[in-house]
């Protein structure tokens, strides 16, 4: 019997339908903007989630906290971000990373999101803060400047139930299917 592994749905929190993302392009000015979604809802909203997720890892006491619906800039700073966490669907395929910037506590739900490139050629997605310009990569947490970290979150798409996980192909096409967007922190490995 192993005592260290924990069981595969611990700490996953179910943070809505995928068709209530707005799937996102380069050309998104900020994640809180107000966008049209896929579902059935008549009024636009934002590009993005937020949800209060507590440290203690119980996912019954996760909340979500509603942005603006007029497309201001999140009011949230500081000790208001920790342990908050930013959904939002890029290019079809969806993130989940830490409200807070590393760097000093800037609400990333005011970021946009941008395609990191090498000679036109796609290698990665990013999240830019327009606070003082810093951009982090989404799959990887990593700075672009000095040794600053964005704790990036794990993101499963599950059918209607949350039951079995659904193998999606990220082509934007997301939500035909009444798929669930679930996230949890990383585990620390170590």
């Amino acid at each position: 019997m192993n005592f260290f592994r924990s069981r595969p749905d611990t700490g996953w929190i179910p943070v809505g339908a995928a068709s209530s993302f707005p799937n996102l392009g380069p050309d998104a000015p900020s994640l809180i903007q107000q966008r049209p979604c896929h579902d059935a809802r008549p009024a636009p909203a934002p590009g993005c989630k937020v949800f209060h997720v507590p440290r203690d890892h119980q996912p019954s006491r996760a909340s979500e906290i509603h942005v603006s619906r007029e497309g201001l800039p999140s009011p949230a700073t500081g000790d208001e971000l920790v342990d908050q966490v930013l959904v939002f669907r890029y290019r079809g395929k969806f993130h989940a990373v830490d409200h807070c910037c590393p760097h000093q506590s800037y609400p990333l739900s005011n970021g946009s999101p941008f395609d990191i490139e090498d000679f036109g050629v796609v290698l990665s997605a990013g999240l830019a803060c327009p606070k003082h310009g810093w951009s982090f990569d989404l799959f990887t947490g990593t700075a672009d400047r000095a040794a600053y970290k964005l704790a990036v979150w794990e993101v499963q798409l599950r059918d209607k139930d949350g039951v079995q996980v659904v193998d999606s192909k990220g082509d934007g096409d997301v939500g035909a299917r009444d798929e669930t967007v679930w996230v949890r922190r990383k585990p620390r490995v170590g």
